[in-house]
């Protein structure tokens, strides 16, 4: 009950040690990305005002746009009920996606199975 109700920050993390961190535009509220991230990548983030999260490909912290420059400025973190997800409410400086869409989520499932392009 005090982690779904209470005023105590006390993230769940997964069997992995991660969290789902699910970043959004703060003026538009447009989903960016999604990613994970350990308590070491949470802490980071907290400390720098920039996202970063933990790479499960590559095994380390990462900070978004560390070699694109399109880097995320945290305005607000939220947590949802059970303290297992966290909404990054970001300011985007370029594109989120790394196949420079704004958003990595720039496909729409049709009906017949193949995907489209939209714009976000």
């Amino acid at each position: 009950m005090l982690r779904e109700q209470g005023s105590q920050f006390m993230p769940r993390y997964d069997a992995a040690g991660l969290i789902t961190a699910v970043a959004v535009d703060h003026v538009t509220g447009s989903i960016l990305m999604l990613a994970h991230m350990d308590a070491a990548a949470l802490a980071k983030t907290r400390e720098t005002g920039f996202a970063h999260f933990h790479s499960r490909s590559r095994g380390r912290l990462w900070m978004k746009g560390e070699s694109s420059g399109h880097v995320l400025r945290v305005i607000e973190i939220r947590v949802d009920c059970d303290q297992d997800a966290i909404e990054l409410r970001v300011d985007a400086a370029g594109p989120a996606c790394h196949t420079l869409a704004a958003s990595c989520f720039y496909r729409r499932l049709e009906s017949d199975g193949t995907l489209a392009r939209i714009e976000v």
